[in-house]
């Protein structure tokens, strides 16, 4: 997410294993609190103990009843009849999983549309439903290690969420005049399908979209295939690289689709809504070169695809969905642009492990967006934005990196004092050290999540200098930005 636009670690583990960490917190929504944490007792001889309930919320520092314990999500198949013009959905959304427990039940986060139809192997399940936790009842407890498969049938006008951490924009589904987006960061994506909210469970996706001519679809990942049914068209989209559920997304509207290649033969394409000014399609003309600079610095583009989606309506914030970043109407600036494609590799191939790790998406981008300045301008361009970023810190007396709160994930400490917090790292190793710390962290957790301990113990590690993790938990926490030196200065 862009700032002044929008802008496997531990947490994964206590996912699969169906157990909650933290206290209550400001939620997207009501919903339930986190459930207590089982402990599995071993029975006495011969006797059989019930399966337990998997966790009803992951205990995320920010957001604890996002996301589900007891199984592990693997594939998202998401069938969905759109009536366009009513803003109007039938949805059948299928979910292949593991139960990394004994499940007797499990969650779901699903909100406001009508749940017709659960099914769990084939079979039909109970389900409750309350906010949106939807609790549903396997007709016989689940052993763990199973292979799970939950098909949920439902309809209605998706309702966008209101969440703290955004309270500037709806989330999820939403209607616009001239068509159909999904933006969902950090909680939108449960009121337009079933799911395991969280970033900790990654998943790869197939979209099936039916839509009435003569509007089109895109999506996450590949266009796979097109069926036209006459009167309507449906769009078959793959998303076969895991991807949070915050950053699915659907587009629905008339566009120029312009394609290109890009670094290593990757496909760009961008869908321009149909009478998008050329002025506008140009300011995404340098995304090639702004692949390749960040090819060679971490290595190739991680995904099958690239492009961006507009919508038909300015905004003033973008968001880095998967693959499709979207953008208001107006694009964006060339910073902006190198920030959102930045997050393919930092943000959606490696992603936070919990919410209050969102620094290591935004403040990784904003400090790549400097380099790319640095890069086209000269470092004296570098120097001087890095300066005034500084300084503005230290007059607004901006405070730790890592946010208490969902209202303060998308601030300045996460963006500005994010990229000061690299600056300052880049300072005391050197460059040399500090890239080699970058592609380090990237290349063991792409493709999965990871904390800021991790990005911590990994900087330690490359560097050989215990004092740096004294100065990432210094910038990162403590209540005024720190000086901007080397150590022992």
């Amino acid at each position: 997410m862009a700032h002044c636009a929008w802008r496997f670690g531990l947490i994964r583990l206590l996912a699969l294993l169906g157990l909650a960490l933290g206290a209550a917190a400001c939620q997207p929504q009501t919903a339930p609190a986190p459930t207590t944490a089982v402990t599995e007792i071993p029975p006495a001889p011969g006797v059989t103990l019930a399966a337990p309930a998997g966790a009803a919320g992951l205990g995320d520092p920010l957001y604890p009843a996002l996301g589900n314990g007891g199984y592990d999500v693997q594939h998202y198949t998401i069938d969905l009849t759109v009536d366009v013009a009513r803003n109007m959905l039938d949805g059948v959304t299928t979910i292949t999983a593991h139960a990394m427990q004994p499940l007797s039940a499990f969650n779901l986060d699903f909100s406001g549309l009508t749940i017709t139809r659960v099914t769990v192997n084939g079979q039909s399940a109970d389900y409750r439903r309350q906010g949106s936790e939807t609790t549903i009842t396997p007709p016989q407890p689940l052993a763990a290690g199973a292979r799970l498969t939950v098909t949920v049938a439902y309809r209605g006008e998706p309702q966008p969420i209101r969440d703290p951490g955004v309270p500037f924009v709806p989330l999820g589904w939403q209607r616009f005049e001239q068509g159909i987006a999904v933006v969902s960061e950090p909680s939108g994506a449960m009121n337009w399908f079933p799911s395991n909210n969280h970033p900790a469970d990654k998943a790869t996706f197939t979209f099936r979209v039916q839509v009435p001519k003569p509007y089109q679809v895109a999506a996450n990942g590949v266009l796979a295939d097109t069926q036209d049914a006459g009167s309507s068209t449906t769009f078959v989209w793959q998303m076969t690289d895991p991807m949070a559920t915050y950053l699915a997304t659907v587009h629905i509207g008339r566009y120029e689709v312009v394609t290109a290649t890009g670094p290593g033969g990757v496909t760009l394409r961008h869908y321009f809504p149909l009478g998008t000014p050329d002025t506008v399609k140009a300011r995404f003309a340098r995304i090639p070169q702004m692949m390749q600079f960040m090819t060679e610095r971490f290595g190739a583009y991680p995904f099958d695809a690239y492009g961006v989606a507009l919508l038909p309506v300015s905004t003033g914030w973008a968001l880095e969905t998967q693959t499709l970043s979207t953008y208001g109407a107006d694009g964006a600036d060339e910073a902006e642009v190198f920030h959102e494609l930045m997050h393919e590799w930092f943000g959606n191939s490696v992603s936070p492990a919990t919410w209050q790790d969102v620094w290591l998406n935004e403040g990784f981008a904003t400090y790549f967006q400097w380099l790319w300045q640095e890069e086209t301008e000269g470092r004296p361009a570098f120097d001087a934005t890095v300066q005034q970023a500084y300084a503005g810190l230290v007059s607004r007396r901006v405070g730790p990196v890592l946010p208490q709160q969902p209202a303060g994930m998308f601030t300045a400490a996460t963006y500005q004092r994010g990229a000061c917090t690299l600056h300052a790292l880049r300072l005391t190793v050197g460059d040399a050290v500090f890239f080699q710390i970058l592609r380090t962290y990237y290349e063991r957790f792409a493709g999965g999540v990871a904390s800021t301990a991790d990005f911590s113990a990994t900087a330690v590690e490359v560097s050989g200098q215990p004092g740096v993790e004294a100065l990432l938990n210094a910038w990162l926490t403590s209540p005024t930005p720190p000086l901007l030196v080397h150590i022992g200065q």
